[in-house]
């Protein structure tokens, strides 16, 4: 009973040695959110009772394992079971629905950004589920513990700081502030640095609303796109057959050229699908989002834009397959494979082997994106073995015993 009891003091005590320091963290705060504009009383009120999230992921906890969900289903989960069917035929469904329901504000979304109609209301059905999901975390509550422990604290002390004057200046009240556990709030999901860059008023009523006005959330999601570079009456993708003897390292954004020498190369658009000279003019870069199994696309300057809007190549094949689907009821041509993911855990693991053995130069985030994918598949090249791009429990074991 006194071996529980002490036990009991050591975490009581390593608890009260973390409030104490989120609230030394908090202090720390106040001069930057006073040059930001944030008035004193708005601080202390807001600031006050506020305890940070422990529970969330993406968090570095001394002496603590990971807590929470492991990371984003962007980067856990496997095409098949992010892109499933069924989710995006009823999305589909009810991005018809929405389109004809909200045709006037849409039609002048796209005149004055640029933007289709179309990708909009993707982005709002993957984030919010148009609305029907409700963000689960307290916002203010969500930045500050990222601010405090996160893995990338310098960005969201910034998000934090400026998720205060957003409540000071009557953007928001903290009730509707609720976010995902990395702080995206809204219906279309701005972090708040987002929301003082690129959000409307487009209803005009002299508040740029993303939480309960659905013409200024899509055109604040539209308004970020061209910010970010939207190039009007471009594609943002063409799925394609690849040549039998495809090298799967060229699936990186450095490898880019137009459409028309692509087609040269023996790469062909599904379904016979023709292509005008504008369009095989555009230069394009292959993703192929499991190596050489599944479907395979040519991705535009566009691609990259909603890239911008979240990292994720899942995430932008989901958009912009469901914004196509809005109007067009064809799946994708090419079925994903059966493929099963690694662990987060290993596919960081699996960079740090690569980044010692010269191949990899990016972040060591456990995420399998393009450019781990492409140093995997030269791993592959060198070591003599299957070059599929994808990562895999044996290449791994392999990258391992490598020196």
């Amino acid at each position: 009973m006194a071996m529980t009891a002490g036990f009991l003091v050591v975490l009581l005590s390593r608890a009260d040695a973390a409030d104490a320091g989120f609230t030394q963290f908090i202090a720390s705060v106040w001069p930057e959110a006073q040059a930001a504009g944030v008035s004193r009383a708005t601080f202390d009120a807001q600031t006050s009772t506020l305890e940070p999230d422990y529970k969330l992921p993406d968090l570095m906890l001394p002496g603590r394992p990971a807590t929470g969900a492991p990371s984003q289903a962007e980067f856990v989960q496997v095409p098949a079971d992010y892109l499933k069917e069924a989710s995006i035929a009823r999305l589909a469904a009810e991005g018809r629905r929405l389109l004809e329901k909200y045709r006037p504000a849409l039609t002048k979304i796209e005149s004055r950004f640029g933007v289709p109609a179309t990708i909009v209301l993707a982005i709002w059905g993957r984030e919010t589920d148009y609305g029907r999901y409700t963000l689960p975390y307290d916002g203010l509550r969500v930045l500050a513990t990222q601010a405090y422990v996160g893995r990338r604290k310098d960005q969201y002390r910034n998000e934090f700081v400026l998720a205060l004057k957003m409540i000071g200046d009557g953007e928001v009240a903290r009730n509707d502030m609720r976010a995902s556990w990395a702080g995206a709030t809204g219906l279309t999901q701005f972090l708040p640095s987002e929301f003082y860059k690129h959000a409307v008023d487009f209803d005009g009523d002299g508040r740029k609303d993303i939480w309960h006005s659905v013409p200024d959330a899509l055109a604040s999601a539209a308004q970020q796109l061209a910010n970010k570079g939207w190039q009007p009456g471009l594609r943002w993708a063409y799925e394609v057959r690849t040549p039998a003897n495809v090298d799967c390292r060229i699936g990186v954004p450095e490898v880019t050229k137009p459409i028309s020498e692509w087609l040269r190369e023996g790469f062909l658009p599904v379904r016979g699908q023709q292509l005008s000279k504008a369009e095989q003019a555009q230069a394009a870069s292959l993703l192929q989002p499991e190596g050489i199994y599944g479907p395979a696309f040519l991705t535009t300057a566009n691609y990259f834009v909603i890239k911008e809007y979240n990292f994720s190549d899942l995430y932008v094949l989901f958009v912009g397959h469901l914004s196509d689907r809005m109007l067009n009821p064809q799946s994708f041509a090419m079925p994903w494979s059966a493929s099963t993911q690694l662990r987060t855990a290993d596919v960081e693991a699996m960079q740090r082997g690569l980044t010692r053995l010269g191949l990899y130069k990016d972040k060591l985030d456990g995420k399998a994106g393009m450019q781990t994918r492409a140093a995997l598949g030269a791993y592959q090249k060198s070591a003599g073995l299957k070059v599929d791009c994808w990562p895999s429990e044996a290449v791994l074991r392999s990258i391992n015993a490598a020196r």
